[in-house]
């Protein structure tokens, strides 16, 4: 008998291609899901709808994809919705009977509906797009308030494939998505990063209520720099790629041919100078086989000046990246996102236009959805910070101590990843150093002024301040004196599932030193 499972699905609804993801609660390894005549390979369903009139017919994935070419397609047949929904500014389609917020619904619903009975799913994590969060969200909040599930959490999906690909928080990153209809690139910078409350997922529904309007979680989505896109992507690949062959090509199954081919000479392990064979329908419904190489490929590439437009594309983000004071060198990777992203040529074009900066090539298609599971593991119960945490240091240029931020109030606990700061000698032959913790009021003040006698309370509430703990001090002994200026220890904080502010320490040479408790939060 199969064992049941039990924990989070998480649903990346993509305009090509829709990740279906499950994480038991009691395993940290994900699981894509498989649904029969609904997903194409494990976890992965074509952004297809199919819905006849007036006999209500209702397929999706890929039962829908296969009817993309019959009679009647441009009425029944939708995709490429989901860039649709939630935004105001493009057209949309006036032949299909479906508006892109109606084939949304129906798909998701049909999937809802079509996940196999041995998942039991205790939490849906949904993803966003960035740039139509908030149109989108409140099409979801309608979509899922029938849904029977007790937790629904909302994430954005820069944040959710930066997590995915394991990148710090505070990254600016750049994405380079080829779809199958689109190429979307845009700089982003994740939330969080050095005294930065780190991202969270949104929850829309918790233990079974709405609470999408009255939470007071502030939504943490990434911040985007810059952005540019424009409506091709690998399906024109394949046309392009059958027009070579076959000028003024009669039969759709070419195009599927050719996608074929297009992902075999993507693969890294395909020669370049070898020829490949394939097969495609001439006139009269008699099949001819061709010849093509890796080489002859992206020369196919080439000619049709994809190239050329993602120069343009490139030169245009980063310009207005620029106007945002952000240049090449702040970034910290470039993603790679979508099947088109895979082609060498399109890898070899990025590494050279911008050859200083890491190029990351997470599985093209799961990535997002894999990050929306690491940002609400199953198995984990998080608290929020109410006050924040800092450490005293001291300022050599200004001769006085101040407080540095290593935890703020707002920040998720127990912490995913320790907070790390390297310390400098404060004076010549320094040896000790002393660890003291401060933290903020539970409650902020505000200013009172007097006006015309009477006292109002300022609109504007005045800095935190920061009281030192008192728990006794931490006192690291090194074994050898350092100078002023010079980096000779490094500390790593944590906070526990107990509570508990630990920290360890590391001389400048990675020499583990000790882990100490500093005391309890609370």
């Amino acid at each position: 008998m199969e064992k049941n499972l039990s924990g989070t699905l998480a649903i990346d609804l993509g305009n090509t291609n829709t990740v279906v993801a499950f994480q038991d609660q009691q395993n940290i390894n994900y699981v894509l899901v498989e649904i029969p005549n609904i997903t194409s390979s494990p976890g992965v369903i074509p952004t297809a709808v199919w819905y006849e009139e007036p006999s209500k017919i209702l397929k999706i994935g890929k039962s829908a994809l296969k009817m993309k070419y019959s009679s009647n397609s441009d009425l029944f047949f939708h995709s490429n919705f989901k860039r649709l929904i939630g935004n105001s500014i493009e057209k949309i389609s006036q032949k299909n009977i479906l508006k892109p917020s109606e084939c949304g619904e129906k798909f998701f619903k049909f999937l809802w509906e079509s996940i196999p009975q041995k998942y039991e799913i205790k939490r849906l994590v949904l993803t966003a797009p960035i740039d139509t969060y908030k149109g989108y969200r409140k099409w979801l909040v309608n979509l899922f308030k029938d849904i029977s599930v007790e937790e629904i959490a909302l994430v954005d999906e820069p944040t959710a494939a930066s997590l995915g690909i394991n990148l710090p928080f505070g990254s600016k990153i750049m994405t380079l998505d080829i779809g199958g209809s689109t190429i979307d690139m845009n700089i982003v910078k994740i939330e969080g990063g050095e005294g930065k409350s780190s991202p969270i997922a949104e929850l829309l529904k918790f233990r079974g209520n709405d609470v999408s309007s009255i939470s007071k979680q502030k939504i943490r989505c990434a911040e985007i720099i810059s952005k540019t896109g424009t409506k091709i992507g690998g399906k024109d690949i394949d046309q392009w790629i059958v027009e070579y062959f076959i000028p003024n090509n009669k039969y759709a199954i070419n195009l599927l041919r050719a996608e074929e081919i297009k992902c075999k000479l993507s693969s890294s392990a395909i020669k370049y100078e070898n020829k490949y064979p394939t097969k495609f329908l001439i006139e009269g419904f008699k099949e001819k086989e061709y010849y093509i190489s890796k080489k002859l490929f992206e020369n196919i590439i080439i000619e049709n000046n994809l190239l050329n437009h993602l120069n343009s594309l490139l030169k245009d983000l980063l310009n207005e990246a620029r106007g945002k004071f952000c240049t090449v060198d702040d970034l910290d990777a470039i993603i790679l996102v979508g099947g088109g992203s895979q082609i060498p040529l399109i890898k070899e074009w990025i590494t050279k236009k911008i050859p200083k900066i890491q190029i990351i090539s997470p599985p093209p298609i799961e990535s997002i959805a894999l990050g929306a599971l690491a940002m609400t593991p199953g198995i984990k119960i998080k608290d929020i910070l109410i006050k924040g945490l800092s450490i005293r240091l001291f300022n050599r240029r200004e001769q006085k101590h101040f407080w540095h931020p290593i935890f703020c109030k707002g920040q998720t606990w127990p912490t995913e990843k320790p907070f790390k700061l390297i310390l400098q000698a404060s004076k010549n032959n320094q040896k000790t150093f002393e660890i003291i913790i401060g933290e903020t009021k539970k409650e902020n003040a505000y200013d009172v002024i007097f006006e015309n006698g009477l006292p109002k309370l300022t609109e504007v509430q005045s800095e935190e301040e920061i009281i030192k703990w008192d728990k006794k001090p931490l006192k690291i002994e090194l074994k050898n004196a350092s100078n002023i200026g010079e980096d000779n220890l490094k500390l790593f904080f944590k906070i526990n599932e107990k509570a508990d502010l630990l920290v360890k320490h590391f001389d400048i040479k990675d020499e583990f030193l000790g882990e100490y408790n500093l005391g309890n939060i609370f």
